[in-house]
């Protein structure tokens, strides 16, 4: 089983901020399931996003409602290769306060350390990590829904990530930071 690290990503409020056009965030129509949304995506974060998995030797994942629709509609028109989709909408209810898509990254997570990249995490979600069994490291980087991702949170992710020791990706050993 792999232990390279995981950055997770959402999309609305992350890659898709409540904000107006600018010269970075284009408009796009995205249809999902029939209806039809109007998202603002930056086509540079996906080339960010690539690099910072890459040089950190991290899986990028979504842990978004847009789920596999994701794979279809946001990833292509950002430059992100298909990505696994860790399945959200299953289960909307929580337990202890968190958001409802927390219970199925604890469980995807299996171990793995972790970034995730969402605008809708607080306390509960960080307490109920810190306690499932299942979990390991990991980082919350609170997005501001207004704003989007930004160069700051890539930042704060890799500083994380270069802290974590190196995965061990061709068999050899990990090596200590």
């Amino acid at each position: 089983m792999s232990k390279r690290p995981l950055v997770l990503l959402d999309v609305d409020g992350v890659l898709n901020p409540a904000r107006r056009h600018t010269l970075r965030l284009r408009h796009h129509e995205c249809v999902v399931d029939g209806r039809t949304y109007r998202v603002l995506l930056n086509a540079r974060h996906g080339p960010k996003l690539t690099a910072l998995a890459r040089d950190t030797g991290a899986e990028l994942a979504w842990a978004t409602t847009w789920e596999q629709h994701a794979n279809v509609e946001i990833g292509p028109r950002i430059g992100l290769p298909e990505l696994p989709v860790i399945a959200v909408n299953s289960d909307p209810g929580t337990r202890a306060g968190e958001h409802f898509k927390t219970r199925h990254v604890a469980e995807y997570v299996a171990g793995r350390p972790f970034v995730w990249f969402d605008d809708n995490l607080g306390t509960h979600d960080w307490q109920y990590l810190k306690d499932h069994p299942g979990v390991d490291e990991f980082l919350l980087v609170d997005v501001d829904p207004r704003t989007g991702l930004t160069d700051r949170h890539l930042t704060q992710a890799r500083e994380w990530l270069a802290g974590r020791a190196t995965p061990d990706l061709d068999g050899a050993g990990a090596a200590s930071p």
